[in-house]
């Protein structure tokens, strides 16, 4: 079986209509072990189906060796 990718991240978002949201150790099924901040915080935003998210940034980024859970929008979601 082919390894699978996690992050374990904090992220910080703000939306167009105002207000925020912070999240802190949240997970999600990574494509790769070389995934970018960006693409860590886009994963994030379709995870959660975020509306009017304005900008996403994410910290304290580990990634790790995880057997992926179902991330949607990520590498194993079904409906991609």
């Amino acid at each position: 079986m082919t390894a699978q990718y996690r992050a374990i991240f904090d992220a910080e978002v703000t939306f167009s209509n105002e207000g925020g949201l912070q999240a802190q150790g949240f997970r999600v099924d990574l494509p790769g072990p070389d995934a970018t901040d960006e693409e860590i915080g886009r994963l994030f935003i379709t995870s959660l189906d975020l509306l009017m998210a304005d900008s996403v940034a994410v910290s304290n980024v580990r990634i790790i060796e995880e057997a992926h859970k179902g991330t949607r929008g990520g590498p194993s979601d079904p409906r991609a």
